[in-house]
């Protein structure tokens, strides 16, 4: 199985660890990633409020390249596969909505007839690949690695297309299916702010230290997301949330990916891990000691 892949402007700066860790654990599990041709950013950003013709252009630009492939999006950032998928549902709700559309794209010679559809990888890895299917090719159980699953507040919204819009489980399925002890966490859809931590800092510190109290109090040895921005988020700001606080903080956040690369066979080094910036060499060393 082939996906058009739009890694999005995260996963080739901040999010490079989510790219490497998914590239790697989708070629292992036979799934093949084609990148979409000169793709550009989705538009996940406030300037859909200001000209929504233009910005679903912008996005569904990605979406006419990735329909010259024949091939489904697989779209790693939440705001990207949010966005992708808001497009093509809006392209399909009449002619009148993907004319208008189409009628920007002709200035560059493109077309879009919304005849492919936008995964995030979570759902491509459960519900297409099957959790059945990557246990039985684990080379490593991830018993006693406690696991805070962090969904985030996008990729199951607003329908809920391949989890429980108010009580997701697919990654506390998949994880478990590995061994890991997935433990209770009541924040896995709590938002951490997003774009707040550069416009309202105060409210964005709040978000994620509630995120990051939890899974302290729940002894979590590390903190599973999704989303590039959630993720730094959650890592990048550790040291501030403890000053406004008065608590310290030191709890790795790992792409799913990462950790899921583990227990399919790659070393933590290879999955970038001893590059994350909370706590990374510890759980990198800890992940290191987990039998193969």
């Amino acid at each position: 199985m082939d996906y058009a892949y739009y890694p999005g402007c995260s996963l080739e700066s901040t999010g490079r660890p989510y790219d490497v860790s998914l590239r790697r654990v989708f070629e292992r599990l036979g799934v093949g990633l084609c990148e979409i041709e000169d793709w550009n950013c989705c538009g996940a950003t406030s300037y859909i409020t200001i000209n929504k013709l233009t910005a679903y252009a912008i996005s569904a630009r990605n979406l006419a390249y990735a329909e010259k492939t024949g091939l489904d999006v697989c779209a790693p950032c939440s705001s990207c596969y949010t966005i992708l998928s808001k497009v093509n549902r809006h392209m399909q709700w009449g002619e009148e909505h993907a004319k208008r559309i189409n009628d920007v794209l002709a200035a560059a010679g493109l077309s879009y007839s919304a005849n492919v559809d936008v995964f995030h990888p979570l759902d491509i890895l459960v519900n297409t690949v099957g959790i059945e299917a990557i246990a039985a090719k684990a080379a490593r159980r991830l018993d006693g690695i406690r696991v805070a699953p962090y969904y985030g507040c996008q990729i199951v919204r607003p329908k809920g297309r391949f989890d429980d819009r108010e009580e997701p489980t697919s990654l506390d399925e998949l994880f478990a299916a590995l061994g890991a002890t997935v433990v209770p966490f009541g924040n896995k859809l709590r938002c951490c702010g997003g774009m707040l931590m550069t416009t309202l800092e105060e409210v964005a510190l709040k978000l994620n230290r509630d995120i990051l109290a939890e899974a302290k109090e729940q002894r979590a040895d590390v903190v599973l997301t999704t989303c590039p921005l959630c993720q730094m988020n959650l890592e990048a700001y550790q040291g501030r949330i403890g000053q406004a606080y008065g608590e310290t903080y030191d709890v790795p956040v790992l792409f799913f990916t990462q950790l899921l690369g583990v227990a399919l066979g790659f070393t933590p080094r290879e999955m970038l891990v001893d590059q994350m910036i909370a706590g990374g060499g510890r759980i990198a060393a800890r992940l290191s000691e987990v039998p193969a």
